[in-house]
């Protein structure tokens, strides 16, 4: 196992265990079949466990299997802090104390403000006095580090960097979304800040693995150098210094083994320009019935009335290229959860965007197009439900 350092010089396996994705029967894990798999994690010398409050039986399960092991004092859990449940100061020490419970533990030690949307949002977490509170549990030891994970453009991840001196971050990023999500400057944005970057996603949720389409799997195999999707897309991610460590939510054993071996002997800097030229072929293989030929450049931005012009595009061409729900999940965490909806109906047309657009896009155009694939009834109950609970 090969590994990164923290911000504090701690070690910390490239390779971590993303805890959302244990095999669940009858409605609750799988504990045996998750304890074989975390055990196989550990033994190959993976240290970092990210689970979740919200994530269905998750910390429960790691906390169980961390201690009947008594290895919890040998491995570094992240989890999250459901900030969007969160009223008053004594919900933050309410969901805190629950999860210390559920992992069999007195301490977190990375602990994240979970799917933090924009700048607004934290603003509010602050008027809750949440600096105070994170201070006071950093001096007792309870919370070593602090972080946030982060879905949406570039520039408001940029200024959440910006926002606090967070410990560490967490993207989503792979080889799809070089130019989508927080992206490559983002990743290097926080770097040159000093701050860790983990990655989640690094798959895109399995797209990269076995959802491929024929031109592209033929891309692979015709390449001299042979590697699986997925040890190509492990091996982009670990060949850029910036990142710290990738999360793969590992649900077999041999998953486990595979992307240990990989981890194993992947070195910063081995992928050169044809490898990085056959990933983009690889992408343009993929993206082949995307609709709007957006590179997320930014150039569009920012919109004066708030929307999200790259983040919508990118998320009505994975309608088309990989499905409904994908898109209107993508596209409601990149608009309808943050403070200040940035969706594509609030648009006035009144061009300004398109007099910077390098791709010569009807921008005004295809924001409508995509507001009606992308702003119908789950949509709109999804926006009503956000709403009601940042009032409640």
């Amino acid at each position: 196992m090969n590994y990164r350092k923290d911000r504090y010089g701690n070690d910390i396996s490239i390779l971590g265990y993303g805890c959302m994705r244990f095999t669940q029967t009858g409605g609750k894990v799988d504990l045996e079949k998750a304890e074989k798999e975390i055990l196989a994690a550990y033994h190959a010398g993976v240290n970092y466990y990210d689970t979740a409050y919200v994530y269905p039986g998750s910390e429960a399960a790691l906390g169980e299997i961390l201690a009947r092991n008594g290895i919890r004092d040998s491995v570094k859990i992240a989890t999250k802090l459901p900030h969007y449940l969160i009223r008053n100061e004594n919900s933050m020490e309410k969901y805190f104390s629950e999860q210390l419970t559920r992992l069999q533990t007195d301490h977190v030690d990375y602990y994240l403000m979970h799917m933090l949307t924009d700048v607004q949002t934290w603003e509010r977490l602050k008027e809750l006095k949440i600096l105070e509170w994170l201070e006071e549990k950093k001096k007792s030891g309870a919370i070593r580090q602090v972080g946030f994970s982060y879905h949406g453009n570039s520039d408001m991840f940029c200024r959440l960097v910006d926002a606090y001196d967070w410990d560490f971050c967490q993207i989503q990023y792979n080889y799809m979304d070089e130019n989508s999500q927080a992206g490559r400057k983002g990743l290097q944005y926080a770097s040159s800040k000093g701050i860790p970057v983990i990655i989640m996603e690094p798959l895109r949720g399995g797209r990269l693995a076995n959802r491929l389409p024929e031109q592209a799997v033929k891309i692979f195999e015709q390449y001299p150098v042979s590697h699986t999707p997925v040890q190509w897309a492990l091996r982009w991610l670990w060949n850029q210094p910036e990142v710290t460590c990738v999360l793969s939510g590992m649900n077999s054993v041999e998953m486990v083994e595979d992307n240990v071996a990989t981890a194993a002997d992947v070195q910063i800097g081995e992928l050169g320009r044809d490898e990085e030229n056959m990933l983009r072929d690889v992408v343009t293989a993929m993206n082949a019935k995307m609709k709007v030929g957006c590179t997320g450049c930014g150039y569009c931005m920012p919109c004066p009335k708030g929307v999200d012009i790259p983040g919508t595009f990118a998320a009505y061409n994975r309608y088309y290229t990989e499905g409904r729900m994908t898109s209107l999940r993508e596209y409601i965490m990149c608009t309808a959860m943050r403070k200040t909806s940035s969706a594509a109906s609030n648009c006035i047309e009144c061009g300004k965007c398109e007099t910077h657009c390098p791709q010569h896009i009807g921008i005004r155009g295809e924001l409508k197009n995509a507001r009606r694939k992308l702003e119908g009834p789950v949509y709109k109950v999804a926006r009503r439900v956000i709403k009601w609970m940042r009032a409640y």
